[in-house]
């Protein structure tokens, strides 16, 4: 089943909506029918809604378009139900940078609190907060606290809110950036505990939020400390250099082959000893399922892949990884093909090293 599905392409950049979103919008839509009992409060909820994540793709675009003037592509927006996401190709390296692209999201909802606030008070509609409610009063006098809402909850200092890279950045002003990352780590998990402890004796939303907050710091945590592990290491130490090809003329049932008789699940495709694509195991399959064995290699493989020499550096390579979307890549050298690289053989590698490092023992891993 696909989860998620497109609703447009706005200034280069896809915008998704993920499945689950709809259950936010049947639980708005059925709160407020059990509240008001008229189909006409009911529309007007999930106009509200709408109004709302219209907000949020904004405040997304806030991130991405500061990003893009930095030289950083965003992939695409997604929306879910807690949010949005917006998937940058890699954060800022500079923590000025970073500090920019986060505060930047925040800054658009303040830009149309302020909007609407100025029209709401020039039109004289404004009325007092105690008469709103999340599902009665001014429509857009809700919509302007609501931003106000998203302001101070993304400005909470912990990761993965806007707040935990603004602090992360500031720090890195003064620090080494993997120490700086695990503070603001730290700082997170410790509001992660606080919310938690709060929510068991008020709201248990709290509980599911200090959950995402934990998971996310943990997870911002690791990922910089694996980022600081593989620097300076080239690639020919982490490739995999014990591998299977395939030529482009090649069916599908020799991929159904080298995967049955080996531990390899995407295979480099090389024609007149050039290298011209990748197959990975996701897209065999589903050509597997449509088509049968007999399909040619070529009319699946993905080809204009980014490359990677031997004697380039891991992150670079695992950069581009994350940026094709492609789980393998090849490495070359001098134009012959001398191995593949994958996110999994990197995290091998850094486990082996890992051991013999805390053995005591020296080696050219």
């Amino acid at each position: 089943m696909k989860w998620q599905w497109k609703l447009g392409k706005f200034a280069g950049i896809d915008v998704y909506i993920h499945a689950t979103f709809l259950l936010l919008i049947g639980w708005v839509g059925y709160s407020h029918w059990l509240e008001h009992r008229d189909w006409g409060q009911v529309l007007t909820g999930i106009l509200f809604i709408l109004a709302l994540f219209v907000c949020v793709i904004l405040h997304e675009y806030g991130h991405a378009l500061t990003a893009r003037k930095y030289g950083i592509k965003t992939r695409d927006i997604t929306l879910y139900p807690i949010g949005g996401v917006a998937r940058l190709e890699r954060m800022p390296e500079k923590p000025i940078e970073e500090l920019w692209v986060a505060l930047m999201g925040p800054a658009v909802n303040v830009v149309i609190a302020a909007g609407l606030f100025a029209y709401l008070f020039l039109t004289s509609s404004l009325v007092p907060l105690n008469e709103l409610t999340v599902a009665s009063g001014s429509f857009l006098e809700r919509l302007m606290t609501v931003n106000i809402s998203l302001v101070l909850f993304n400005l909470i200092p912990a990761f993965p809110m806007d707040g935990g890279r603004v602090l992360r950045a500031l720090l890195a002003m003064r620090m080494d950036y993997v120490r700086a990352t695990q503070i603001a780590a730290n700082i997170g998990q410790g509001m992660a505990f606080l919310l938690g402890f709060i929510g068991l004796f008020s709201n248990p939303f709290l509980l599911f939020i200090a959950f995402f907050v934990w998971i996310g710091a943990s997870q911002e945590a690791s990922m910089v400390q694996m980022k600081n592990a593989i620097s300076g290491i080239p690639v020919g130490r982490a490739m995999l250099t014990d591998y299977q090809s395939l030529s482009p003329r090649d069916p599908l049932s020799r991929m159904t082959q080298l995967i049955l008789s080996g531990s390899q699940h995407d295979f480099p495709v090389i024609d007149n000893d050039r290298v011209v694509g990748v197959v990975t195991r996701d897209d065999f399959l589903a050509a597997l399922t449509r088509h049968g064995q007999n399909v040619a290699v070529s009319s699946i493989m993905r080809g204009n892949l980014p490359e990677v020499d031997s004697y380039e550096m891991v992150e670079n390579a695992l950069a581009r990884i994350q940026e094709s979307g492609v789980p393998a890549l090849p490495v070359t050298h001098s134009g012959n093909l001398v191995g593949i690289v994958t996110a999994e053989n990197i995290t091998e590698f850094l486990m082996i090293r890992s051991a013999l490092r805390a053995a005591g023992m020296v080696t050219p891993v």
